[in-house]
């Protein structure tokens, strides 16, 4: 079988997008979050263009500009893999090849919102979705995995079925439920061409590591990209008490990001950064909102808890 046309594996950040208060990218911040995400050992590659970036609210200009300044900064220190956000075939096709032209290294193409309705029981669907993305485009391609329970989820089958698009290299692993995970992980695995399973499960990582996961795409990674790498290799040596050590501070961090409402899971990681003085704003685009005192005081008590910052040293938000 041929080799996958790009290796994904170790810990994968995905980056937040920095905006000023007129709403416009701060390009200026930008550069400077891509540059401490790709000088952290380990990272082999960035995520652009995701939910932590806010593709939604971001126009398809401003999404290439995102990969083009973002390649201009990183250079060839990390890969690139840009988001495909659209729920339209024929679009998603010219983002992949915009995506590419800008200076992607690959895409994470978004389950179309249409699926949730049977993507499962029109299997054929999903998969011209994916295979028109590789030939018309030709680029590889991550395939972003949904939580099954709300519909948007493939099956393990017509996950299998998607690995056989030979541009097809790896699978971003959310369905959040851990016995999904760990049977796509093992057929995934033992497929007759073997693509990366990369672990999207951020509020309990640690678990799909010791499982076997290749690595792991995550937007916590923006905040901790160094445990996570961290992390993985300590799992990988065999060291469990060094890694599980390090999933006691994750998890707290994590419970601080991923606590209800969901949504609000990124506008936490940036006022996060901006205490530790590494954003100057934590500014979202609607219909985001800015979180409320108490939230930011609970994500500045885990960062203090973990170590991450001192009492005496947060910055005001």
């Amino acid at each position: 079988m041929p080799e996958l046309k790009l290796k994904l594996r170790g810990a994968i950040p995905a980056n937040l997008m920095p905006f000023k208060n007129d709403l416009s990218i701060d390009e200026a911040q930008y550069r400077r979050h891509m540059r401490w995400l790709a000088d952290v050992p380990g990272v082999g590659a960035i995520v652009c263009n995701g939910h932590a970036a806010e593709v939604a609210s971001l126009t398809e200009d401003e999404q290439m500009r995102a990969i083009t300044i973002a390649r201009d900064e990183v250079g060839t220190k990390v890969k690139l893999v840009a988001g495909v956000f659209n729920d339209g075939t024929v679009h998603a096709v010219r983002l992949a090849r915009n995506a590419k032209a800008a200076g992607a290294d690959g895409v994470l193409v978004f389950p179309p919102s249409l699926f949730m309705w049977g993507a499962n029981l029109r299997p054929e669907m999903a998969y011209r979705h994916f295979a028109s993305i590789a030939n018309e485009a030709d680029i590889p391609i991550v395939v972003f995995q949904y939580p099954v329970a709300n519909g948007w989820g493939y099956n393990t089958e017509l996950l299998l079925k998607l690995a056989e698009i030979e541009n097809v290299v790896a699978v971003k692993e959310w369905s959040q439920d851990i016995v999904t995970f760990e049977r796509n992980l093992r057929a995934l695995q033992s497929a007759p061409r073997p693509i990366a399973v990369l672990s999207s499960f951020s509020a309990s990582l640690y678990a799909t590591f010791a499982l076997g996961a290749d690595g792991t795409i995550s937007g916590m990674g923006s905040v901790v990209a160094d445990w996570q790498a961290q992390m993985f290799d300590a799992v990988q040596r065999g060291d469990m008490k060094a890694a599980r050590a390090l999933n006691d501070k994750h998890f707290v961090l994590g419970q601080a990001f991923y606590a209800p409402p969901f949504l609000d899971m990124h506008n936490r990681m940036k006022e996060a950064l901006v205490m530790l003085g590494r954003l100057d704003l934590a500014v979202v685009r609607q219909p985001l909102e800015k979180i409320p005192p108490e939230d930011r005081e609970r994500v500045r008590t885990a960062l203090i808890k973990t170590g991450l910052l001192q009492a005496d040293k947060a910055r005001a938000v």
